[in-house]
């Protein structure tokens, strides 16, 4: 776990990048976390753009958590539809 001050250094470091990838409709797929693990090992810090269709099948923190966990990265923020991810 992150302390404070590092997860707000983060999410003003996550103000300047552009989100890696989207999910839609088909919601976290197995291809969806080999792109988000993939973009972990290049960059330490993402962020994904979560489309209207994935979250209204399931809430945007529940997305964001089952993400982190699965791709083995730390959540740092959900804000509206973008989650900012951070390599452990």
């Amino acid at each position: 776990m992150l302390d404070k001050k590092r997860v707000l250094e983060m999410r003003g470091q996550a103000a300047n990048i552009e989100p890696v990838t989207q999910i839609g409709k088909n919601g976290i797929t197995p291809s969806i976390i080999e792109e988000i693990t993939r973009q972990l090992k290049d960059n330490k810090l993402i962020k994904i753009k979560l489309l209207k269709s994935a979250v209204e099948a399931m809430p945007r923190e529940e997305i964001a958590k089952e993400l982190a966990e699965k791709a083995g990265a730390e959540l740092i923020e959900v804000k509206g539809n973008t989650v900012v991810l951070f390599r452990r």
